[in-house]
């Protein structure tokens, strides 16, 4: 059987994902795709409690390598319950986030050493990266400003200071300038219609 299709979606804060991930799941599904839609951190039960764990605001903190080292547990998880199991049926595996975003917000954000993070993620991934990387990229300003307008309380990544988010933010456009073969950057500051359709050339385009 052929292997499926891994694609992820990355993005700051009031990038547009959720919106983004339905109409490339459609999008796909349109053209005879079967798609599994998941998400990091998360995608299963015990990588879900990890995600409550990793938002979810503690009055005496997180320490940033606990952080990374959580993150990476959930993705083993996750990698093992459901991103490897549909790829080997020949589905196609969209997620909403995956490691870049490991690299973005822990290295990045809380400047954690780069190679600490490659390690475990040769460690827990092995030679398994996505196929395509779709970044939705905004001003902070721009992003900040539409997550500010949401119903429910910030989380605690959603809590940061503006500052690190531009962190976040430079460490995605460097990793798709360094890999511009997996990524294709969008622009997520236009209207909804003109990003969609933007996200469909790029997928046709690139075609899998």
């Amino acid at each position: 059987m052929t292997r499926g299709r891994f694609i992820t979606v990355e993005g700051g804060e009031g990038a547009g994902k959720s919106t983004c991930l339905e109409f490339i799941r459609s999008h796909l599904e349109a053209s005879g795709r079967r798609v599994v839609v998941t998400r990091e951190p998360g995608g299963t039960p015990l990588a879900e409690r990890i995600r409550d764990l990793l938002l979810g605001h503690h009055t005496d903190g997180m320490a940033d390598d606990c952080e990374l080292l959580l993150v990476f547990a959930a993705r083993a998880d996750h990698l093992s319950r459901v991103i490897r199991p549909a790829l080997a049926r020949g589905e196609w595996v969209l997620s909403d986030r995956f490691t870049d975003a490991t690299y973005a917000y822990q290295g990045g954000g809380r400047g954690l050493d780069m190679e600490r993070i490659a390690a475990l993620e040769r460690l827990v991934q092995g030679d398994l990266r996505p196929d395509l990387t779709l970044l939705l990229d905004l001003p902070v300003t721009t992003g900040l400003a539409r997550a500010a307008g949401r119903a429910e309380a910030p989380d605690r990544f959603e809590s940061e200071a503006a500052a690190f988010f531009e962190r976040v933010r430079s460490t995605y456009r460097e990793r798709a300038a360094s890999e511009p073969q997996r990524f294709r950057v969008v622009d997520a500051g236009q209207p909804l219609e003109e990003v969609t359709a933007s996200l469909a050339e790029v997928l046709d385009a690139w075609g899998g």
